[in-house]
């Protein structure tokens, strides 16, 4: 395949799984959300909030699109400004078919359970924004700031996400009750969870491997994920000779390294350890790459 071949199948790969991500937050929007009185949180929250204050309050009903593209504003200039414009551009095709599809799909009630609707709800914004961040995009709003804060801080700060949200939460409790407001903290709780577990992006591994082949290994580790390894000789308790290559490598790569490695050397000894926290120079690839 040809590159420029490729890289239009990427594309439109890519725009594929946006559009898929935008029905599955609208559809959870107009079903779970709206049943349960939910606030997502975020942009998307603030919105809802907006447009329950407009027809409560004033009687006026809003368009979700308007709202949230006004809303989104200041997120786009940080994502453009310090994130990078592709991945922006995407971001904002995400954040323009999540509104236009919550305008157009009707409501319909799944289920009157707050408890499951929380929790469900959650999880399936959870998964909506992961699938964003898949393919280098993101459901805009406060998840600019928390990638922004990642870039910078080179580590998952999507909790700044769920802090901010509380905040969203506590006005809406004081105008429409707290009931739907604690609810809605398991939702965001539930969602933040979900990111964790499968946005891998900022998580780190640290790789101690015992082995007689050092530099298959290296060579293993720098294709998989373009970290650099320190090579020690090492003398095993029956005094035979191998080395220990230590790395340090993102957990969505580490998999990968490890199947290349069995497969190099199967007599491999690999312990992995979870890192938090790291200094120093270490590559990560960024949004704009």
């Amino acid at each position: 395949m040809e590159k420029g071949t490729f890289q239009w199948t990427k594309e439109l790969r890519r725009i594929g799984v946006i559009i898929i991500a935008a029905l599955l937050m609208a559809a959870n929007i107009r079903t779970l959300v709206h049943t349960g009185g939910l606030y997502p949180g975020g942009a998307t929250g603030l919105t809802i909030l907006i447009l329950r204050i407009g027809e409560s309050f004033f009687g006026i009903h809003l368009h979700y699109t308007f709202i949230n593209i006004i809303l989104n504003a200041i997120p786009i200039y940080i994502g453009f400004r310090f994130i990078g414009r592709k991945f922006t551009i995407y971001s904002c095709l995400m954040i323009l078919l999540t509104g236009l599809f919550t305008d157009l799909i009707p409501s319909y009630v799944i289920t009157e359970d707050i408890l499951l609707i929380s929790i469900f709800g959650g999880i399936i914004n959870g998964l909506a924004i992961c699938l964003c961040l898949l393919v280098d995009a993101t459901s805009g709003g406060t998840d600019f700031i928390a990638i922004y804060m990642s870039e910078k801080k080179h580590r998952d700060s999507w909790n700044i996400s769920l802090a901010i949200n509380i905040v969203i939460l506590i006005a809406a409790g004081f105008l429409f009750g707290w009931d739907k407001a604690l609810y809605s903290i398991i939702f965001q709780y539930a969602s933040t969870q979900i990111l964790h577990t499968l946005h891998k992006r900022y998580q780190k591994e640290t790789l101690l491997i015992t082995t007689t082949h050092p530099d298959t290994v290296c060579d293993v580790i720098a294709q998989q994920s373009n970290h650099g390894a320190t090579i020690m000789e090492s003398e095993g308790s029956t005094h035979n000779k191998n080395f220990l290559v230590y790395s340090v490598v993102s957990r969505e790569e580490y998999i990968k390294i490890i199947h290349g490695v069995k497969k190099a050397d199967p007599d491999a000894f690999i312990n992995t350890i979870n890192t938090d926290k790291l200094m120093g120079k270490f590559y990560q690839r960024n949004y704009k790459d």
